[in-house]
């Protein structure tokens, strides 16, 4: 019957913590919309002059000064990707990292690779950085690695908003925590072993999601408050490309040509003989000498056919 009765509680509590929030939300509109004639009665009030008369304001200016304010308020991941042709990549790479430290950035990822040139006669080297600065600083970082070179092959730049998401999140955790709270209330009035291990449950339930909704709001305020800049610094490629349209190349591709087709030849007769070998001897060798027994054997019965008729063997030329 106890446990009936804590369920039942238990329900009732999760219906009221649900409908308070909604009601905390729909009071919050309302006082706002209330506060917005307040505030802009002291905002007038404040703008007048010494002697009462209202100091003219634009529209533009009062929408640039609240578009400000919410800007400031609001969290956005912004992130790029840029490639820069340098002449040293090496060089580059400190001066991009020192560029990071400067403005309490710091460096997440370097990756060097290095490549073949057109021409085959150097190897050069390629660098991946990976940078993380404040994001309040992340237009003057991307200003002065761009300084760093004038050819830029590619550039890239995103930003996603997510300042929905982070006021949800806020607005969970508080509705999770207060439901932590009744049922930490339900826990001292619980009298079962089985009633205690019920709310525990409920409690271990709720702390999770109030861990996992928390881990969520530090991702996004992590990266919503550093911008993570990839630098791509590459070697430009100085080699000559070679002319496929002169005489001298024409002559050494006919040689290169007729050689690859003598080996092919070579190659074709050493393949067609060491095929050739099992069927001479398997097909070609017995049939010739089964051949050559039935050819002497019918010379035999020739010559002792003429021997016994008494006609002379025809002389062997000599």
């Amino acid at each position: 019957m106890q446990f009936l009765k804590l369920s039942t509680l238990t329900l009732v509590l999760l219906l009221l913590v649900s409908c308070g929030g909604a009601a905390n939300k729909t009071f919050s509109s309302k006082s706002d919309q209330q506060a917005a004639p307040q505030q802009a009665k002291d905002s007038s009030a404040r703008s007048n002059g010494p002697e009462g008369t209202m100091q003219p304001v634009s529209l533009q200016q009062a929408g640039q000064s609240q578009t400000a304010a919410q800007a400031a308020e609001r969290k956005i991941i912004r992130d790029a990707e840029l490639s820069l042709e340098v002449a040293s990549p090496t060089e580059a790479q400190r001066k991009v990292s020192g560029i990071a430290e400067a403005h309490n950035g710091f460096v997440v990822t370097s990756e060097s690779k290095q490549r073949q040139s057109n021409d085959g006669t150097q190897r050069l080297l390629d660098v991946t950085l990976v940078i993380r600065v404040p994001s309040t600083q992340f237009g003057p970082v991307l200003d002065q690695i761009h300084a760093l070179s004038p050819t830029i092959t590619d550039e890239k730049q995103t930003g996603q908003d997510v300042t929905e998401e982070f006021i949800d999140l806020e607005a969970r955790i508080k509705t999770q925590k207060a439901l932590e709270a009744q049922f930490l209330e339900i826990m001292k009035q619980a009298h079962k072993v089985e009633e205690a291990l019920e709310v525990q449950r409920q409690i271990a339930n709720v702390r999770g999601e109030i861990e996992k909704l928390e881990g969520r709001k530090r991702f996004l305020e992590n990266r919503s408050s550093l911008s993570t800049i990839t630098v791509k610094l590459n070697a430009p490629d100085s080699g000559i490309a070679v002319n496929t349209s002169g005489f001298g190349k024409s002559v050494k591709d006919a040689i290169s040509d007729s050689i690859a087709v003598a080996v092919d030849i070579i190659l074709f007769l050493i393949r067609f003989v060491i095929v050739m070998i099992p069927v001479v001897l398997l097909i070609f060798l017995p049939i010739g000498l089964v051949l050559r027994y039935f050819v002497r054997r019918a010379q035999r019965f020739k010559l002792a056919r003429e021997m016994a008729s008494g006609t002379p063997p025809p002389a062997q030329a000599t």
